[in-house]
């Protein structure tokens, strides 16, 4: 058994199950207000049979011998205990056969399982087996850096335990399956993925690839009922890096998770077993792929993120903190403007004006004369001297490119399997990434980026997961690995603008392989609407945008000139004749910490504009960490009343920031209940006004504080918490 002593912790005086059932978390604070000391650990019984991981927050436990098994999963915060029944690591398909990873045989009763059971458990007859383990401190799954402000830039830190199976199989022999699973510092988090290595002599395909296989305890019994009527397991919240449809959101985005049922759980309520208690983790269309000798391939990485609670907020908030810390790009958040270029003089205006307000981006919107696509040498030049202008200025500037929902021809675009034509692509025709101008696509666009010295990348269309029937095409075999390797060729464009701290706004779910901004959610059309329809409308895309999502993650729009139709009451300019609807645009979105796409020709035309401009984005700076921090939702904008959110942040000066509006043409007075836990605040607060003028409060027993104010008609208010 291979081991790295140093970095384990040995149990001498009770065994493992002796520490399951009674160990406490080791943080008696919460974990969403204060940090958590206690560091991830790799736990080993004095008898070698029995490992653990736990960080004070999260615990899962295994048995080592006869073979691997994963005994117990277990929330410290709560206690609740998510593992009923002992399932295989993983399962893998190889050459059309089905073999399981590690796991043990024997365990009756599967509603629950007892220690005492542990030992009485055999070995698999197929399959793999569990050979050795190996420790090592957990390293960044990106090599990203910025020059950008970011709320933070801290990477990650833990623990990695790996588990290696072989088989005895003679069709097995020679292939290598690893277990992989990371334990992250100061989080209920854990981390899951498999690789196998092809050490044979002769080539396998991977048909199937389950990465996670868990038998959880069920959400609730029903005697009857289907399983998508029935409430999945809540204690624990999945998410994989392999996601995608431009739904905004990862639930619907994910291609992974399946509650299915569980025949062999007899003791169940449900009459027809199809009770949804049985989690396992793999792509629909994928992989299908074919390892030659010395070939490997990594199974998606599933991101186990352990709830202690129903509360919408606080399930919220724990996402949020898993994304700042398993992929702290997303905290990178520059204020960045949207040009309609026709030309290079108007790419030099505007980055004078970003300078003379305060921006700190630039990126040429769809519709301008930047071409992406075109590497020639005079083309990168023209780019790379302007590129040189407003990195004089200190300014950043990129570029936008269209990949999907266009047809680049019908040697190029995704086949069909239906029809083996050209169309039936999400957005009607597409071209094949892994065709041979998909190749060029992601080249062309490396090579210009790197060349003409872009420092941000905005990628519409990204990779929707197409499936191509095509057997032509040199990025893919044919149909069954058509999706998985289009897919890892869109990741690997984003690790390579990670890796050149090139940032990547993408309307689609590929947060956990590089980008750093997605749409915060809306309708494109929304944006015809009058100013006033606007403003309401963007509150509640801001206010439903971030319950799973940090401010820093999404952006917003607004039309400086005509989109999507609309008339003179739909858009900004002339800007100088509309300054207090501007204004509030602006309060609107870096209020909440979210950037907008502020699209047109330019951000000012008049003294008057810029001043205003320069005012709000002055304010935003004073304040910046904490409007990026996260947000608490207090009443969602419905044009009746008034409507606001709060930001938090325990570790800041500025423990939160109150942001309120009033819709209406009426002046309001109200007084409300602010919900100040998640600031850290515990008995008293100043609040400050937002003319300067501060009072101390009390809190109430609840961390709440009564908050009274008046708004004018149509404006907003706001308000800075401090200890």
């Amino acid at each position: 058994m291979i081991k790295s002593c140093q970095q384990l912790i040995f149990i001498f005086f009770f065994p493992v199950f002796a520490f399951t059932q009674n160990a406490q978390p080791a943080a008696q604070k919460d974990w969403l207000v204060y940090p958590v000391t206690t560091k991830a650990q790799i736990i080993v019984s004095k008898d070698d049979r029995d490992i653990i991981l736990n960080n004070g927050l999260v615990q899962r436990s295994f048995r080592l011998s006869p073979d691997l098994a994963c005994i117990d999963f277990k929330n410290l915060l709560n206690g609740q205990q998510l593992l009923r029944a002992i399932k295989p690591e993983a399962r893998i398909t190889l050459d059309g056969v089905d073999y399981p990873v590690g796991g043990l045989t024997g365990q009756k009763e599967k509603a629950y399982l007892l220690p005492e059971w542990v030992n009485k458990l055999q070995k698999n007859d197929s399959g793999f087996h569990y050979v050795s383990y190996s420790v090592s401190a957990l390293t960044p799954f990106l090599r990203w850096k910025t020059d950008m402000w970011s709320g933070s830039k801290q990477e990650p830190t833990g623990k990695v335990l790996s588990f290696r199976f072989q088989s005895a199989l003679p069709a097995l022999q020679g292939i290598e399956v690893s277990v992989h699973y990371e334990l992250y510092d100061g989080i209920p988090l854990i981390c899951k993925w498999v690789s196998i290595i092809n050490h044979s002599e002769h080539t396998i395909t991977v048909d199937h690839l389950v990465n996670e296989i868990l038998g959880m305890v069920e959400e609730e019994s029903a005697v009857v009922g289907k399983p998508e009527q029935m409430k999945k397991p809540s204690g624990i919240y999945i998410e994989t890096n392999y996601a995608f449809n431009n739904a905004m959101r990862y639930d619907i985005s994910d291609q992974t998770i399946h509650w299915k049922t569980d025949a062999a759980y007899t003791s169940q309520v449900n009459y027809n077993y199809e009770t949804p208690c049985l989690l396992e983790i793999y792509p629909d269309k994928a992989p299908g792929i074919a390892l030659q000798n010395g070939e490997a391939i990594r199974s998606v990485r599933t991101y186990e993120l352990l709830m202690d609670s129903y509360d919408r907020e606080r399930r919220g908030l724990a996402v949020r903190k898993m994304y700042r810390t398993i992929a702290p790009w997303t905290n990178t958040n520059p204020i960045f403007m949207h040009l309609v270029s026709r030309n290079d003089d108007q790419v030099r205006t505007a980055i004078d004006q970003c300078l003379a307000t305060g921006y700190e981006a630039l990126i040429l919107s769809f519709g301008s004369h930047c071409n992406m696509e075109d590497t020639s040498a005079e083309n990168i030049q023209r780019w790379r001297s302007l590129a040189e202008y407003a990195h004089s200025k200190h300014i950043f500037i990129g570029s936008y490119s269209l990949f999907s929902s266009r047809s680049i021809s019908p040697e190029d675009d995704v086949i069909s399997p239906i029809t083996g034509k050209p169309g039936g692509a999400f957005f009607g025709n597409a071209p094949c990434m892994g065709s041979k101008w998909g190749l060029g696509y992601l080249s062309k666009l490396k090579i210009f980026m790197q060349k003409a010295s872009f420092d941000i990348f905005e990628n519409d269309g990204p990779y929707p997961g197409d499936v191509c029937a095509s057997t032509t095409h040199p990025g893919h075999m044919g149909l069954k690995d058509s999706q998985w390797k289009q897919m890892e060729l869109q990741k690997s464009l984003y690790h390579w603008c990670s890796e050149q701290g090139i940032y990547v706004n993408a309307p689609d779910w590929y947060f956990l392989d590089g980008t750093n901004k997605i749409a915060i959610g809306y309708r494109e059309v929304n944006f015809s609407l009058s100013r006033e329809q606007q403003m309401i409308l963007n509150r509640q895309n801001i206010f439903d945008g971030t319950w799973e999502k940090t401010p820093s993650m999404g952006w917003g729009f607004v039309p400086l000139t005509k989109y999507q139709g609309g008339g003179a009451e739909a858009v900004l300019e002339p800007l100088g004749e509309h300054l207090k609807d501007y204004e509030q645009l602006m309060v609107q979105y870096y209020g909440a910490g979210v950037q907008a796409c502020y699209r047109g020709p330019r951000l000012f035309d008049t003294e008057a504009t810029k001043k205003m401009v320069t005012k709000v984005v002055s304010w935003y700076k004073q304040h910046r960490n904490i409007l990026n921090s996260d947000i608490i939702h207090l009443r969602r904008a419905d044009g009746r009343d008034w409507d606001g959110i709060l930001h938090v942040n325990p570790q800041l000066k500025e423990k939160g920031f109150i942001l309120l509006y009033n819709p209406t043409k009426e002046m309001i007075t109200r007084t409300i209940k602010v919900p100040l836990y998640y600031s850290g605040l515990t008995d008293k607060v100043t609040v400050v006004n937002d003319q300067g003028i501060g009072s101390v409060k009390t809190l109430n027993r609840d961390y709440s504080i009564e908050l009274s104010f008046s708004i004018a008609p149509e404006s907003y208010t706001w308000f800075v918490l401090k200890k």
